[in-house]
């Protein structure tokens, strides 16, 4: 029996329930960098205050809240002056942006709640958090980080289809290309070649340090609310046409024996949920922990075979300006913050509200993100006609 057993798909010719019924009316993002003269509370009551500001509402309007990596809700409700019907406080690993983002729109519309705010604040560049080490839940197999799984599971892929460590460096290059038209990334300013990345520091084989994501503090807020409702407010809103998720913990504290294949193959029935086709698309998010994983998220939602993500990414196809699928556009983990998915669907909102200046991609419609996990999501968002 294979994952896609347990995809529930819409029957032929009826639209998806949700499709197109909520929207994202307000987004707030902080800067990004080490700030130990705060913490995840203060960073995650700026970026909702901007994102409040965004939409033009005020805390008394919001009456859903979702927090992520913030300690307790409690807490956080009471520093903002809102009083939810709903809250929910998520787990921290960075698949739940996109769980948050789905219960915020169940809730929306079963109406749970009207208007919802999700807020991740992360302060762990400044308090040294280390992802990895000690007893995490990859130490039954000797590896105590994220970044040692996914390495053998690319090691394997090299096996496996002849991929070489120098394929993800177009992956990196592009990202970092990304970040210098983003004035607010972290690596801004900071151009990077293939040979950078086939020089840099070893840190796990075949991995290098510029196959890592960064480490800093900042936080990401996203206003939804129905799209009827979206009309009304400051910004022009983007839509959720369609998601889709498969969990699998057969590999639940090791790396991917399938290499997320049939996790996020069981994921592409995000295009008959959202009406949306793969050639519609204009623009791709990516949550790029690794490199490696934008690779398996490409091979893994058929945007090329498995095994031929290495001829696939050469020559710029997910740069803008260049390629096809320009991805990532504010330089994504790798470059601009690590947010853990957060950042990179604030990113795909502001792209398809044509608010990205120099990074902008040309009249974007449509944009898929995809975040290849034990726990497998794919989404699409469209620009409001």
């Amino acid at each position: 029996m294979t994952s896609e057993t347990f995809v529930a798909k819409p029957a032929i010719g009826t639209p998806w329930a949700l499709r197109d019924k909520v929207a994202f009316a307000g987004i707030g993002t902080t800067r990004y960098g080490n700030f130990p003269e705060t913490d995840s509370y203060g960073l995650g009551c700026e970026a909702l205050n901007e994102a409040l500001d965004d939409a033009g509402l005020k805390p008394s309007d919001i009456d859903g809240l979702i927090v992520n990596r913030i300690p307790t809700y409690e807490r956080f409700a009471e520093m903002m002056g809102i009083n939810p019907q709903y809250c929910l406080l998520t787990e921290a690993p960075g698949r739940f942006s996109g769980v948050s983002m789905a219960l915020a729109a169940q809730a929306i519309a079963t109406g749970a709640a009207k208007t919802v705010a999700l807020v991740y604040g992360n302060n762990g560049r400044s308090v040294r958090m280390m992802y990895g080490g000690g007893d995490s839940q990859w130490s039954p197999w000797g590896m105590t980080s994220p970044g040692a799984t996914h390495a053998m599971m690319w090691r394997r892929h090299m096996h496996e289809y002849g991929t070489t460590h120098a394929d993800l460096g177009h992956v990196s290059v592009a990202f970092r290309n990304h970040a210098c038209l983003n004035p607010v990334a972290v690596m801004h300013g900071r151009p990077i070649t293939l040979e950078d990345h086939a020089n840099a520091r070893p840190i796990c084989e075949p991995f290098k340090l510029l196959d890592y994501c960064l480490i800093n503090d900042g936080a990401v807020a996203w206003i939804m609310t129905s799209a009827e409702r979206a009309k009304d407010l400051r910004r022009p809103p983007v839509l959720l046409s369609g998601y889709a998720r498969q969990d699998a913990f057969h590999y639940g504290s090791g790396p991917a024996d399938d290499l997320w294949y049939n996790n996020l193959s069981a994921c592409r029935s995000v295009y008959d949920r959202a009406g949306i086709g793969r050639d519609e698309l204009q623009g791709l998010g990516i949550y790029d922990n690794f490199s490696a994983t934008v690779m398996l998220s490409l091979e893994g939602m058929g945007f090329c075979k498995q095994g031929e993500s290495g001829d696939f990414v050469k020559d710029g196809t997910l740069q803008l300006g260049r390629g096809r699928w320009p991805t990532n556009t504010s330089g994504g983990h790798l470059s601009d913050s690590y947010m853990q998915g957060w950042g990179i669907i604030a990113e795909c909102v502001r792209q398809l509200r044509h608010e990205c200046g120099e990074r902008q991609i040309p009249d974007v419609q449509a944009m898929q993100y995809i975040c290849a996990t034990n726990i497998a999501q794919s989404a699409i968002l469209r620009r409001a006609s």
